[in-house]
């Protein structure tokens, strides 16, 4: 089986920034970027994306999940990135119209087609290392997507860094590839050392998120995760799942939490901790390590609440449940 987005549609939609306006968007083969050597983004890293899934429904319908929480975040990451100002409804018309034109492609539950908008620097200008490119292009690249637990649902173990931060405070809220970088060697390290899956990141204790998900600590009917500001990712799914669980009568706590509380809690019974994320929905977490030591959260394997919000968001995307919060976009 091939892995995760590494299988795209032939083609995808594209646009140019020329430094006053978007040009009509086209459909072209996905292989077909061309860009100048001296690019804005091949030097500086203007760039910013967005993922999010179409989802085919028992009647044959294809929906788009929470299109414009994505749009806004991408448009929000462009102007922090000082890229030209994305055309957002331009935007959604791509996505859309991409996706329609593949929907005979999109799978079925559990699998879904995962859209990838990007937004690049196209500026051939090597001097603007201080300077924001005038020029820009933004495409959607598809890519049809199978069950993401194929191999098997298991809790993961994550290395808690209660020292460094995944990306600069002022870049949190950016959803760009520099950020993804910066947190690769860590995360590598952490896989060779401690066998962990990925790094949580608790620069001076304050529990953030790891290089690619937002952390959620379940301890009963209560789901605690950072309290949102400039330093992390504001993520479409984390919104979801709090939506969801305030749905059902749960605890929205959105606070700090310290490293000290999270050890002191995870060991409860009943605990439980979770990554969210676009790709996964919710994965549990089983074990943290810590200076030299592991401590299981709860029971250390995958908690009944977990799977239960999991399964509600699911519900929603399949269209097995009312999409009570419009969530949903037809194509």
């Amino acid at each position: 089986m091939s892995a995760f987005g590494s299988v795209f549609m032939p083609e995808m939609a594209i646009s140019w920034f020329d430094g006053s306006n978007w040009s009509e968007s086209k459909v072209v083969p996905s292989d077909s970027l061309n860009l100048h050597a001296g690019a804005h983004v091949l030097h500086y890293s203007s760039t910013c994306f967005e993922g999010l899934k179409a989802f085919r429904h028992e009647d044959g319908s294809v929906k788009i999940f929470r299109m414009d929480r994505n749009i806004a975040r991408m448009a929000q990451s462009s102007e922090l990135l000082a890229l030209p100002k994305l055309d957002q409804e331009q935007a959604a018309q791509m996505i859309t119209s991409i996706v329609a034109r593949f929907a005979s492609d999109v799978p079925e539950p559990p699998g879904s087609m995962y859209i990838r908008p990007t937004h690049i620097g196209t500026e051939p200008a090597i001097g603007k290392a201080a300077v924001p490119t005038l020029e820009s292009c933004f495409y959607v690249l598809l890519s049809p997507v199978g069950d993401y637990f194929s191999g098997g649902d298991r809790a993961l173990r994550l290395l808690i860094d209660d020292k460094n931060m995944r990306c600069p405070p002022h870049m949190g809220m950016v959803k760009s590839g520099g950020n993804y970088a910066g947190a690769l060697q860590p995360t590598m390290k952490a896989r060779a050392e401690f066998k962990a899956d990925q790094v949580l990141f608790c620069p001076g204790g304050d529990v953030q998120e790891t290089g690619a998900a937002n952390f959620l600590l379940i301890d009963g009917d209560e789901i605690i995760t950072k309290a949102l500001d400039s330093t992390f990712l504001h993520g479409v799914t984390r919104d979801s799942i709090l939506t969801l669980a305030r749905d059902m009568g749960m605890k929205v706590s959105e606070r700090q939490l310290s490293v000290d509380e999270l050890l002191e809690r995870a060991g409860k019974p009943g605990c439980e901790a979770a990554l969210s994320g676009t790709a996964a929905v919710l994965t549990a977490v089983g074990t943290l390590i810590h200076n030299g030591k592991e401590y299981n959260v709860g029971n250390g394997g995958i908690g009944e609440t977990t799977l239960k919000l999991r399964r509600a968001l699911n519900d929603i995307q399949w269209g097995r449940s009312e999409d009570k919060f419009g969530w949903l976009r037809d194509i």
